[in-house]
């Protein structure tokens, strides 16, 4: 039987979307095992070593690496992400896609330079010229940092003086701080697109609505999810990000805007619970299907 690893950290070994996947590869006929890549040694030298050390107990190289770290991979995690690589593992997704999406103004740079539509982003730098983000941006602004995920680091400052509340806070909890600063789309309060892409296809679409008054919609937060018509602009501007960004598997938001729609942000390691729920899709067939598919497997035992 293949066998691969799904590494994750422990608080999520028993969350919806790995036990879908441990579920999914097991239908399948393929055996994965759960690591915590925090506690993978690497050893680097010039032989070319077909064992890795889980615990200090040497472990045969799996077919393939499964990477569900996201915005929580450190230094170390991209080390041994990237060590997998050199030893020729396939590696879902690369050590590079990680980076790509992990930094959030960086992945803006990205989708920029391809040509797909982002609202208006600035990265800046205490102490802030709020007068020059009045200019540039105006109010209501979108503030962020720069990685996160599930809605975290993201606010909404509705006017100056709310804006520069926000930096008095994040003053005192770092004196000297980096933050996005991105445009308001009215047309998207409290609702936008999450958009799942595997291989460069779209496997499923949902727009996601929040329950209360908040500007945002993540159903972490405790939005309501309902499927969505995948017209060609959806496709497009979602299959576009994701290989801009090098990544095998993404999740793409998107931001209604005008009657169209603009990039919020692309993640690496997407969530599915919500999308399996309000969708019906298989999320994690079409995942396993795609790894069978990149790492060659038949489906057989052998």
């Amino acid at each position: 039987m293949s066998s691969g690893w799904i590494l994750c950290k422990p608080k999520f070994m028993e969350s919806y979307e790995t036990e879908r996947l441990v579920e999914e590869f097991g239908n399948q006929k393929i055996e994965v095992k759960l690591i915590d890549p925090n506690e993978i040694d690497i050893f680097v030298n010039k032989e070319n070593k077909q064992s890795i050390l889980v615990n200090g107990k040497s472990l045969p190289l799996p077919s393939f690496v499964f990477p569900r770290t996201g915005s929580g991979t450190t230094y170390y995690i991209k080390a041994v992400i990237r060590h997998f690589e050199r030893m020729g593992v396939t590696v879902i997704n690369s050590s590079d896609a990680i980076d790509n999406v992990k930094d959030k103004l960086y992945s803006h740079q990205i989708l920029a330079e391809s040509n797909l539509d982002i609202p208006k982003t600035m990265l800046l730098k205490h102490p802030i010229d709020v007068e020059f983000v009045e200019k540039n941006i105006g109010f209501p602004a979108i503030v962020k940092t720069i990685s996160g995920s599930y809605g975290r680091g993201v606010f909404l400052a509705e006017t100056k003086k709310q804006f520069n509340q926000l930096l008095s806070m994040a003053e005192l909890t770092k004196p000297n701080y980096n933050i996005i600063v991105q445009e308001f789309i009215k047309d998207t309060w409290g609702k936008d697109l999450r958009v799942l892409v595997v291989n460069n296809k779209v496997v499923g679409c949902m727009m996601r609505q929040a329950k209360d008054d908040d500007f945002r919609a993540n159903i972490t937060r405790g939005g309501e999810g309902f499927p969505y018509e995948v017209n060609e602009q959806i496709e497009w501007l979602s299959v576009e990000s994701s290989k801009a960004l090098n990544l095998d598997i993404s999740g793409v938001d998107l931001l209604f805007d005008n009657g169209g729609y603009k990039i919020c942000e692309v993640n690496s390691n997407p969530g599915f619970e919500g999308m399996e729920m309000f969708t019906k899709k298989n999320i994690a067939s079409e995942i396993v299907s795609f790894i069978k598919l990149k790492v060659g497997i038949n489906g057989q035992d052998n």
